[in-house]
């Protein structure tokens, strides 16, 4: 069927695809960019007339589910699938094909098809606001757990789909994935929970988290329950501690007794009974005395070959059942069953404090920068003659950002037996040192407490009488009141939904390596950022805790997002590699987890001075290196160069290799080349000094 021409002919083709590959919504494809009709008003102006002309001439189209735009031809294809919202994936019942240009269509009926298309991905069709994009979102993040959606050039039509299913044993009710070869009752397997445990040679990481965090003391008394192979309690009770562990398949004989600390580390991802599960999680609670560790799987592994959904959970061909949760899905379950805000310390590692006073001391604790004591700039008598009386003083002062109130300071007798106030004394240490130092000082301490007060925005915020009494004084030091303290912080989270706001601050860090759209640092620079980058990140860190394993921390500035590079060998290597990646969307806070493949080009690090800091033990050795690079034109088109093997190709192509942090010739070079590369070198340093001067 041909229709008259369409008021369309201002457009090119090269034009459409243009706006359709930077499109923020929709699926894009090589060829095509696929939208839902429900998020046709997010799409460029050019691209929303260009589809609203062929609607006005072709009225049948208006129920349409699925808009694709062609990007090699002047083309838009309608695509119905009528049962999008309520078949996890819908079967294409009729497409309109619609030549822009010169008004032909083309329709195509499929419901008298054996084999007709069927839809993946539902949630990259639509936008974040959908509805239902959290749940489709879901489905498809359990068929990448099953490994369903591998190779999917085979399942896009009904009966490839099917024998993907067929093959991996399990149906699809609804939006949820369920095992062919088990009932609701579950008679067919029979979990065996013990062959979930791990062996161990050191401490799990949940424990690990622990001691890091000083939970320990000389009187801390533990205990595992649940303990497995009891590495864990064992390894605690060699380093001196009062330690026991009970499991019902390794200890059955133990005795299960009350702790200080209780460690329930992946015993609740094994309980294939929910009923159980949140008994043994209460079991676990009433056995606490002081801190609750709760660890469990949560979705963010890459490589889950050969497992198959199990209710709510996966069953491994070891046989034995993980439930697997989503962070922030984990941190509600556990609220809830216990009645409390547990604090996440690790990607699915929880804390949970008996007493309030000592949980917020805990969450304040994770938003304290390091400070050091100003430099004495000079010598006058008074100090010098009370310098060792003075320091506690000084200490206090770095460490709480204000002078000490009555009972603080174990020494204020005798500094105010000697000084009359302690006011007086820090007047004779402000003699030595500058008093911008200990400004600054106090306002970073001012910037650690407003971090920590926005963060308790998003659940439980303290009454002032909950918070310990040392966090009470910091307020009222700092602050005046409660009320102004909060307000502020308040304001400063609001302003986190202004991206040019944080763009902004990102190019004007003075730390950091920039990109038009991001800035990444070192973690060891986090507490040197500007406050609101501070804030950003910790939004992030707030659900999984900052990743113990991260080197780099990058800011996006142009989505709310940040990443966690893990690079081990940092120091040690002039260009490292970079191992893993953990991506946190800051709208949803979904965890996405990329494990790059050694083996395959991974990408490295360059520049590593730019994200150091001055005082970083290496970066001497670092900013050397970058300059020597820059003066012999390694560093001239650095994206082409991100990639190892695409790196070692162009140190071959110049002849250079690298011993430890230097640039050298190698043996082999060409001595012409080594001359016009010397001559190039001199120019460049030439031009470099001038510019420095």
């Amino acid at each position: 069927m041909v229709v008259k021409p369409m008021n369309t002919t201002m457009y090119s083709v090269a034009e459409i695809a243009k706006l359709c590959q930077s499109s923020k919504v929709g699926k894009l494809l090589p060829d095509a960019l696929y939208v839902h009709s429900s998020a046709l008003s997010a799409l460029d102006p050019i691209l929303q007339h260009l589809e609203g002309q062929c609607r006005e001439y072709f009225e049948s189209l208006s129920s349409a589910t699925i808009i694709k735009f062609h990007l090699e031809q002047p083309k838009i294809s309608y695509l119905f699938y009528p049962d999008f919202d309520i078949e996890a994936h819908p079967i294409l019942h009729r497409s309109v094909q619609v030549d822009w240009r010169t008004g032909q269509v083309t329709e195509r009926d499929y419901t008298q098809t054996d084999n007709p298309p069927v839809l993946h991905r539902k949630e990259t069709f639509v936008t974040s606001s959908y509805h239902l994009c959290d749940t489709f979102a879901q489905l498809t993040r359990q068929e990448e757990q099953l490994g369903l959606l591998a190779d999917s050039r085979f399942i896009g039509t009904l009966k490839n789909w099917e024998k993907r299913l067929q093959k991996s044993e399990v149906i699809i009710n609804g939006h949820q994935i369920i095992s062919k070869t088990t009932n609701d009752k579950r008679l067919h397997y029979r979990i065996q929970r013990h062959r979930a445990a791990i062996v161990r040679s050191g401490l799990s990481k949940p424990v690990r988290c622990a001691l890091e965090a000083g939970l320990f003391d000389e009187n801390t008394t533990f205990f595992d329950y649940g303990c497995g192979h009891g590495t864990d309690y064992k390894i605690i009770q060699k380093q001196g501690f009062t330690s026991a562990g009970w499991d019902p398949h390794y200890f059955p004989n133990n005795h299960i007794q009350p702790a200080d600390i209780v460690n329930l580390g992946y015993v609740i991802n094994v309980i294939e009974n929910p009923d159980e599960r949140r008994t043994t999680l209460l079991n676990a609670w009433n056995l606490t005395q002081k801190v609750l560790i709760v660890a469990a799987q949560v979705l963010v592994e890459s490589n889950n070959q050969g497992q198959i959904a199990y209710g709510d959970g996966i069953i491994t061909r070891r046989n034995t059942f993980q439930k697997y949760y989503e962070q922030e899905e984990l941190k509600m379950y556990i609220d809830q069953v216990l009645d409390v805000d547990s604090i996440p310390v690790a990607l699915g590692i929880y804390f949970v404090f008996r007493d309030q006073n000592e949980a917020e001391r805990f969450r304040t604790s994770k938003f304290r920068s390091r400070a050091t004591n100003p430099r004495i700039k000079k010598q006058v008598k008074r100090f010098s003659d009370y310098q060792e009386l003075l320091a506690p003083l000084m200490d206090f002062v770095t460490e709480r950002g204000r002078i000490p109130r009555q009972g603080e300071l174990p020494s204020e007798a005798e500094i105010v037996s000697e000084f009359g106030s302690l006011n007086r004394a820090f007047q004779v240490i402000l003699q030595v040192t500058d008093q911008k130092d200990w400004q600054n000082i106090t306002e970073q301490r001012k910037h650690d407490l407003l971090l920590y007060l926005a963060l308790t925005n998003f659940g439980h915020r303290p009454k002032m009488t909950e918070l310990p009494p040392p966090i009470q004084a910091d307020i009222r030091g700092l602050f005046g009141n409660y009320r102004s303290a909060c307000q502020e912080a308040d304001a400063m989270l609001r302003s986190l939904g202004n991206l040019s706001l944080i763009q902004e601050r990102c190019q004007n860090s003075s730390v950091g390596k920039k990109s038009s759209k991001s800035l990444t640092v070192h973690v060891s620079a986090l507490d040197s950022l500007d406050v609101l980058l501070r804030l950003y990140e910790s939004c992030a860190s707030r659900t999984i805790g900052r990743p113990q394993e991260a080197t780099l921390v990058k800011f996006h500035t142009n989505q709310p997002k940040i990443s966690y590079l893990f690079v081990p060998d940092f120091d040690q290597e002039p260009h490292p590699l970079i191992y893993t990646r953990m991506d946190i969307d800051l709208r949803n806070l979904r965890v996405y987890y990329q494990d790059f493949d050694l083996n395959d080009n991974p990408p490295i690090v360059h520049r590593k001075d730019a994200l150091v800091l001055p005082t970083y033990p290496y970066f001497e050795k670092f900013l050397k290196l970058t300059r020597q690079e820059e003066d012999w034109g390694l560093l001239d088109d650095e994206l082409s160069v991100r990639r190892q093997k695409n790196w070692q190709k162009f140190l071959e192509s110049r002849c250079v290799t690298h011993q430890g942090h230097r640039v050298v010739w190698r043996k082999d070079c060409d001595p012409y080349l080594v001359k016009l590369t010397r001559a190039q070198i001199r120019l460049r340093q030439k031009q470099r000094h001038l510019t420095m001067n």
